[in-house]
């Protein structure tokens, strides 16, 4: 239980009590108060006495009653007094925070028990008795996203997170390494891949803006059964490195949208070199000045087409056409036939895959 969440309750309810109140721990000190200057005091004698009573007793000015049930608690709460109004307010207290109490442990277990879901921490045979152990609806629609921070702030990665999603019964924020955030996400059964786009560029924007951090964000894809959290949570975690090696202009990565560049990403490079020897010959590619790149690049982004092709460059159709058949020369590739553009294309791909050497899960 969090000390500052007891802290927090106890500042709220003291302007309406209007006395010194607190919580004391297992080990017999205060650890939320009213009083700052109180908080760490020791009072072993009243957690002494209060393993011998069931409920409430006063004791040295203080009424003291347990949270929760049972003798030996984790907690018990403190009032000024030893009056009625002093066991009233006790009573009220110790109801109230055993609530919360209770509303946080169980946040605690199910995030605990999402984040062993998607670590792959938990059998899949065991998920369903969790599940409903904690009541836990497994047939709702989800999906994750991982946000990596690429720059540092004043600001905790995971706080700055957590306070976009207010919904701590339906999202779930968990925290899995120094920049890199967790974000599952419960959607409505309507839900589409586009909706969740968009929410990504939400909170990149709000990162962007108000914390002046650069987020990238990897998308799995929507599962129906939370036993499927860690295939979407993979995914988001090859949409962040595949992203980085063929998509590294952009923010935000779909998995679904990944292409081509997911199949070359899990090639063994020695295969992947394999093909570029066999494509191009030897140093062909090499040869290839920037300019002409440019043009292969443009060429492709307009679908082949030398006109619309010619017009972005600013350059005339025959001067285009001479590129595209210098290029022939040099690689045996025509990019005017379709075959050869794809071939050039996903060598293009594999180049700069070996380039880039990734990380491989």
């Amino acid at each position: 239980m969090s000390n500052r969440l007891f802290q927090g309750i106890i500042h709220q309810m003291h302007t309406a009590l209007d006395r010194v109140i607190g919580v004391i721990d297992d080990g017999g000190f205060v650890i939320a108060c009213s009083e700052l200057s109180m908080i760490g005091e020791a009072r072993p004698k009243a957690k002494e006495e209060m393993s011998y009573t069931t409920d409430m007793m006063a004791l040295e000015g203080y009424t003291y009653h347990h949270i929760g049930n049972g003798t030996n608690p984790e907690f018990m709460v403190f009032v000024e007094g030893e009056d009625k109004t002093a066991e009233k307010y006790a009573a009220i207290l110790a109801i109230s925070l055993s609530n919360i109490k209770d509303f946080y442990d169980e946040k605690s277990d199910k995030s605990s028990f999402i984040k062993n879901i998607i670590m792959d921490n938990i059998l899949p045979s065991d998920i369903y008795a969790k599940s409903k152990e904690l009541h836990f609806d497994g047939a709702e629609p989800r999906v994750v996203l991982l946000a990596r921070f690429y720059t540092r702030s004043d600001v905790l990665p995971f706080d700055v997170i957590q306070n976009m999603f207010p919904d701590k019964s339906k999202d779930f924020i968990i925290s899995t390494g120094e920049q890199d955030v967790v974000i599952v996400k419960g959607l409505d059964n309507d839900a589409t891949s586009q909706d969740v786009e968009q929410l990504a560029q939400n909170i990149c924007d709000t990162i962007s803006s108000e914390f002046y951090c650069k987020v990238g964000i990897g998308i799995g894809t929507i599962v129906e059964n939370i036993k499927d959290l860690a295939r979407s949570y993979k995914e988001s975690q090859i949409a962040i490195e595949v992203g980085k090696v063929f998509e590294s202009e952009k923010e935000i990565i779909s998995y679904e949208n990944l292409g081509i560049g997911r199949l070359i990403y899990q090639l063994p490079t020695t295969l992947c070199e394999m093909f570029l020897t066999e494509v191009f010959k030897h140093g062909s590619l090499e040869t290839l000045d920037k300019e002409t790149l440019q043009t292969i690049q443009v060429f492709f982004d307009n679908n082949l087409n030398v006109s619309e092709t010619s017009r972005k460059l600013f350059v005339h159709r025959n001067t285009l056409v001479y590129r595209l058949e210098k290029i022939r020369k040099i690689t045996g590739l025509d990019l005017r036939e379709f075959d050869h553009a794809i071939t050039f294309k996903v060598a293009l791909m594999v180049k700069r895959y070996l380039t880039s050497k990734p990380v491989k899960f």
